[in-house]
């Protein structure tokens, strides 16, 4: 049974990560988005919160998270995945672009908790790493993976080209899918954890997007790129019947916390369109059906409804995943749910707004941009569905394509 009150320290640490939203990074969201590569500065003073929330457990970091290799608890656990997805619901009704920025936040960290051994996560525990899997030629396909790590005495030699590396230029290490056998499939993919200063790694260039426009997005270059033998996360034998489990588990932790990322956008929109309705003395009931109210007070009720299931999945996904459950599909779930209803709402709530959700007065047109990223990164909206559709009739990846 999921137990959907949450305990009195993930309460404390998830109203800490709303004043930091509220008093840092909403005041400068537009800001950022105006000046987008210009580094914010104002995250420079959460950094040492930040190390300070992760050592006691709280925090929002990848490396915080719960690992899958630890035995099954009995009873109800709130841990590391719960603190994680409350405080990114919180931080992201700040602003996405800020979020993804925090020092320590990256999303390669959650593949060093999910994957690494207790000696990396004791090395590389309190590292920034950012997550480089997609490349030129694939994007959500992610067992097409062409980059190629050799090993040369001591050292793995990797090469390729990663393209929308979050944070790519800021994190001080980048967690790498490479291939160790192209001859093998994707048995033989595996996950590197690379410093920023290995010789051979540079950044081509920083693209431009449509949203999240405060958080850098960078295109990486690996050329005889040079790392230590143990930077191989995990186990470095290449297993064909067990594929890779492995590097994909990372997904079943990222997952459900983008879906809060969603989440805490959608609840700030939510808030947002409620005011500007209130005030052009649109009246909304939870008392009256929705076809006896006004045609805006029912589309807001039905946007008010799809955000809470999608809060619910996610909870319902992280729950399992600090009880050691199996999640894999409920992970793919709260993804797709919540992505699709951030874009939903906050498409809608521009158009129900008027002018006022136009203009750039509200941050509402800055929410429908910024939303549209969650919808696809982490897999695509349609990965998901597919992910979803092979859990539930019991196929495989080559039995349904």
């Amino acid at each position: 049974m999921i137990n959907l009150e949450l305990p009195k320290k993930l309460k404390v640490s998830s109203n800490q990560a709303h004043q930091v939203a509220a008093q840092i990074l909403r005041p400068v969201s537009r800001k950022y988005d105006l000046a987008e590569h210009e580094y914010p500065v104002e995250l420079d003073t959460m950094a040492a919160m930040v190390e300070g929330l992760n050592d006691s457990g709280t925090g929002a970091s990848g490396a915080a998270l719960g690992r899958g290799d630890e035995p099954k608890l009995v009873g109800n656990a709130n841990g590391g995945n719960m603190a994680s997805l409350m405080n990114v619901i919180e931080t992201c009704w700040g602003d996405v672009g800020l979020t993804l920025s925090i020092p320590y936040q990256g999303l390669g960290n959650s593949a060093i908790a999910a994957v690494a051994t207790d000696e990396q996560l004791e090395r590389f525990g309190k590292v920034w790493a950012s997550m480089a899997i997609t490349e030129p030629g694939f994007g959500s396909d992610s067992a097409a993976v062409t980059t190629t790590a050799v090993l040369d005495g001591d050292e793995w030699v990797l090469n390729g080209e990663k393209i929308f590396v979050t944070a790519g230029e800021r994190s001080t290490h980048i967690v790498v899918w490479a291939t160790v056998d192209k001859t093998k499939g994707r048995a033989a993919i595996k996950s590197f954890v690379v410093p920023r200063d290995a010789p051979g790694l540079s950044v081509a260039r920083l693209e431009h997007k449509l949203g999240i426009k405060a958080s850098d997005t960078a295109v990486l270059l690996l050329q005889d790129c040079r790392i230590p033998k143990d930077n191989i996360l995990g186990d470095p034998e290449v297993n064909v019947e067990k594929g890779f489990a492995g590097v994909m588990q990372t997904f079943d932790n990222t997952r459900p916390i983008v879906a809060g990322m969603a989440i805490g956008l959608g609840r700030a929109v939510l808030e947002e369109l409620r005011g500007i309705l209130t005030e052009a003395g649109i009246e909304i009931s939870y008392d009256i059906p929705a076809n006896n109210q006004h045609a805006a007070a029912a589309e807001f009720l039905a946007m008010e409804a799809d955000w809470e299931a999608a809060y619910l999945l996610a909870l319902r996904a992280t729950w399992m995943a600090d009880n050691k459950q199996p999640n894999s599909l409920e992970a793919s779930m709260s993804k797709a749910k919540a992505g699709r209803t951030g874009t939903a709402v906050s498409l809608k709530a521009v158009e129900l707004a008027g002018t006022e959700g136009y203009s750039q007065r509200p941050l509402l047109e800055k929410w429908a941009r910024d939303s549209k990223i969650l919808d696809i990164f982490e897999g695509t909206q349609q990965i998901q569905q597919l992910i979803i559709a092979r859990r539930l009739l019991g196929k495989s990846s080559t039995e349904l394509k």
